[in-house]
């Protein structure tokens, strides 16, 4: 009795340390029965093939093999619940016939897929809902690295959106020194593809990792389709602010000076409402001329430029790519008990996004 290629696909999983919702095992080889007179043998030159970096369990292994044994036709072989005498745990399989090519993309999308399925905890499949994580399926490609390889390069053009499934990454400054790390749940790449430039740091494993990725058409797809993403990545942008400018903080602890090219406007003014700081910013060498803020305790209390006051300042400066500043800590008398233009976080993001409005808009035209 010759068998054709056979694939089992777990539709159905209770605590199996090894196995996922969506793993594929395929069967290959023949099972021969060999009739006598009185009785009925077989020669199983069977072999079961695990789905990828999943291990094997030869518990479970035996009791394929049992099943394509047991049954003469492998359209008579029915759904089974396969429990593993090792452990508490138990999976349900269901099989289906492939040809070569399904059995490859089947193997692929289902190992995908299961490995997606482990992942609603990550802040981006969060803001997928579980009815259409499928279609997130086939925009997703997996990718294995080794330790110490490098996945981005500083300055190269952005192709694609990166999610840790295992393993470490670092972030690396001019001089490949590490100066933030990444692990599994976080995402990196998005911004490079979001606003349409080149990549802004060096990205290098620090172990081997195992990631999904997205190309850039697709990830413009996903965001486009799921509003909820634009979100994520909007509050994403906010909290590496911050962390970065936790860290620069320190470098700042009085006066400052230096140069926009260096540090950019949003990074500069959530430094000084991070570290709560006091004093008067002055930006020089603008397009418009020179802009002035004044924080108090990390608070924006007064903004000018070009003529603009408050708010409207403060957007404006927020456009700038180049120029010289300059924080001088203490306020005059009269500002202690001056009104905050507003909320500084709400008034960071909605400059911010108007900022990339203006950039889409002018990439159109």
């Amino acid at each position: 009795m010759g068998f054709p290629k056979i694939s089992f696909r777990v539709c159905e999983s209770r605590h199996c340390p090894l196995f996922r919702y969506g793993d594929v095992f395929q069967i290959s080889g023949i099972a021969i029965c060999m009739a006598s007179q009185d009785a009925h043998s077989f020669i199983n030159t069977s072999m079961v093939h695990s789905p990828p970096d999943r291990g094997n369990c030869k518990i479970l292994n035996g009791d394929l093999t049992k099943i394509i044994i047991e049954y003469e036709r492998a359209d008579q072989i029915p759904d089974c619940m396969i429990s593993c005498s090792g452990c508490t745990g138990s999976i349900r399989l269901e099989h289906f016939r492939t040809t070569a090519r399904e059995d490859e993309q089947a193997g692929t999308e289902g190992h995908i897929g299961s490995i997606l399925r482990q992942l609603d905890d990550f802040g981006f499949f969060r803001h997928i809902d579980q009815g259409n994580l499928g279609n997130v399926i086939k925009y997703c490609k997996q990718r294995n690295c080794k330790k110490n390889e490098i996945i981005l390069r500083k300055g190269d053009p952005g192709d694609h959106f990166y999610v840790i499934v295992s393993g470490q990454v670092d972030i690396l400054n001019d001089t490949g020194i590490p100066i933030a790390t990444l692990s599994r749940g976080e995402v990196f790449g998005e911004m490079s593809l979001i606003c349409d430039e080149n990549i802004g740091a060096t990205v290098q494993t620090r172990s081997d990792c195992q990631l999904l990725t997205i190309d850039h058409k697709h990830f413009k797809a996903l965001v486009d389709k799921y509003p909820a993403l634009q979100t994520y990545f909007t509050r994403l942008l906010a909290r590496r602010l911050a962390d970065s400018n936790r860290v620069r903080g320190d470098d700042y602890a009085s006066g400052m000076i230096g140069k926009l090219e260096e540090i950019p406007p949003e990074a500069l003014f959530q430094t000084l409402n991070i570290n709560s700081k006091t004093g008067i910013l002055t930006i020089t060498q603008l397009l418009k001329g020179t802009a002035r803020f004044s924080f108090r305790q990390g608070a924006l209390i007064k903004a000018s430029y070009a003529g603009n006051k408050g708010e409207t300042a403060f957007y404006e400066v927020l456009r700038e790519k180049s120029g010289r500043f300059k924080f001088t800590p203490g306020l005059p008398p009269e500002d202690f008990d001056a009104p905050e233009i507003g909320y500084f976080m709400k008034l960071l993001m909605e400059g911010l996004q108007r900022a990339d409005e203006e950039r889409a808009a002018a990439a159109i035209k």
